[in-house]
């Protein structure tokens, strides 16, 4: 598994050695003693969240460009702190119902970045500025695809009501202390459990309880209320709310004072659910058709979140024996185990009486591929991504699986001239620019590779050290008018971006 915050590049013959950087920690400081040294012990430089401050005790609100800006800051302290998981293929599904589901929802610019976290626990949330987190645990207790998606519907809800925004007056200094707490409850959540994360919330909120709860209150039944309406707008089943609710409360007795974290910041009760249903009562006896996709990424989530992939072999072979409705997810999860187990020729035997079926279906060829790769048969992945890619030329998970066949098959030119092209597709996705400036550096490109860190770094809040690879690559292209100049207004870029935050 690559470490995004340890870089080392050895270049052919020429023996030259990019140094280990330790972890990076995005700009500005604001230090906030509430959450005590003890609480973030385990997760570097998380001591201190560096944001913004946005508001005053006499402004009231903020502009939406404000947010936009304090968003992308928040996020670049969150990959920081937090690794992102690295799922192409799981990462185009979310997105597809994201970004549908937001063109019903009452977000006027939609401007949105999802950011999924490979984590077992119940969590979700938004942040102002169009970011919304997902943590993959959502699939395991969500029964279809409704229910997920109504997860979705609520955070978005949260974001077009501009619930922050509208906070600040009633919490007035608070609310910075509130973004910077929500970061490092969610740091601790995604990293460390829930037992860690309602430590740090009851840390920081502790201080206004009361006000919080009651305004907090007011925030979820607002955002049920639009999150219904958007599922509704969307064809979706807006009974999948309370289910998923239900599903959240059933979780919160089973694991006793193990508090789910989404519930930390979205406190559900009965009488949440119940007012829930009954907003959707004339809606029960409708049809809602169900999405079999779902439970092939949640199959492909559930593999993904279990670290012993015996287990997971077990659990599918399990269900396949008792006859399960979902017949085809169960035996593809059982081939992602098998991959994951190693034990390629069992993987391989399943995916190919599943490939029989549906022989065009993206899942079932992305894993086959997976599958040629492990086995290093890197010219059959080639000629299949080659077949494919001209049906669908702009797949993110097949250009991705493209770049990774060609890094493995030593083709390291032509694999930067992949990933290349997906930067400049999805700018904003920190790991394409780390496995760029990877495969830069094996291929003897060193300005690249300092451009490419350069962008990652930026992508993680660390415009110092960003600042830093672009004057080292400006020295490598003195000659190249073009590219210098390239390079040169990436660095006014940053000093622009300082510039903002100073201003926030």
């Amino acid at each position: 598994m690559i470490n995004p915050l340890n870089w080392t590049f050895l270049f052919p013959k020429s023996a030259v050695r990019v140094a280990s950087l330790p972890p990076c920690r995005p700009p500005r400081k604001l230090v906030f003693s509430l959450l005590g040294a003890a609480l973030l012990s385990n997760i570097s430089s998380a001591a201190e969240i560096e944001l913004p401050l946005l508001g005053d005790s006499s402004s009231g609100i903020i502009s939406k460009n404000q947010e936009y800006t304090l968003g992308k800051t928040w996020l670049q302290a969150f990959r920081g702190r937090v690794k992102q998981y690295d799922d192409p293929l799981l990462q185009a599904y979310l997105e597809h119902l994201i970004y549908n589901l937001a063109t019903y929802s009452d977000l006027d610019n939609p401007r949105l970045t999802l950011v999924v976290v490979n984590n077992p626990t119940i969590n979700a949330f938004a942040v102002p500025g169009g970011i919304v987190g997902f943590h993959t645990g959502i699939f395991s207790y969500a029964e279809n695809e409704d229910q997920m998606v109504s997860i979705l519907a609520h955070e978005l809800a949260h974001l077009s009501q501009r619930h922050f925004a509208r906070g600040i007056e009633a919490r007035r200094n608070a609310s910075a202390i509130s973004l910077a707490g929500l970061l490092a409850t969610l740091v601790l959540s995604s990293t460390v459990g829930s037992d860690a994360g309602l430590a740090a919330m009851s840390a920081t909120q502790a201080f206004t309880i009361d006000k919080q709860l009651r305004y907090s209150r007011g925030n979820e039944q607002e955002a049920d209320r639009v999150g219904l309406k958007t599922m509704q707008r969307a064809g979706r089943d807006p009974n999948a709310m309370a289910d998923m609710f239900g599903e959240m409360l059933k979780a919160t007795r089973y694991n006793g004072n193990r508090v789910p974290e989404f519930l930390l910041t979205h406190p559900v009760t009965e009488k949440r659910v119940a007012d829930t249903r009954a907003r959707t009562f004339s809606n029960q006896q409708r049809h809602y058709p169900d999405n079999a996709e779902f439970y092939i990424m949640q199959a492909r989530a559930q593999v993904a979140m279990q670290k012993n992939p015996v287990n997971s072999i077990k659990h599918y072979q399990r269900k396949l024996a008792a006859n399960t409705q979902q017949t085809e997810a169960a035996r593809y999860g059982l081939a992602l185990a098998h991959l994951k187990q190693r034990t390629y020729q069992d993987a391989q035997h399943i995916i190919l009486d599943l490939l029989a079926d549906r022989p065009n279906y993206l899942p079932f060829l992305h894993t086959h591929i997976e599958i040629d790769i492990a086995l290093q048969r890197f010219d059959q992945a080639l000629a299949t991504l080659e077949r494919q890619l001209s049906l669908n030329q702009n797949s993110y998970p097949l250009r991705t699986l493209q770049a990774d066949a060609l890094w493995k098959a030593h083709h390291y030119e032509k694999a930067a001239e992949v990933l290349a092209k997906l930067s400049q597709s999805r700018p904003e996705d920190p790991m394409i620019w780390y496995k760029l400036a990877e495969v830069r550096g094996l291929a003897g490109n060193i300005s690249g590779v300092h451009e490419a860190r350069a962008e990652y770094f930026i992508l993680v809040g660390a415009l110092d050290r960003a600042r830093k690879q672009l004057g080292l690559a400006a020295k490598l292209v003195v000659a190249d008018f073009k590219r210098l100049s390239i390079v040169k207004q990436r660095l006014r870029n940053i000093a622009n971006m300082q510039e903002q935050l100073e201003k926030l």
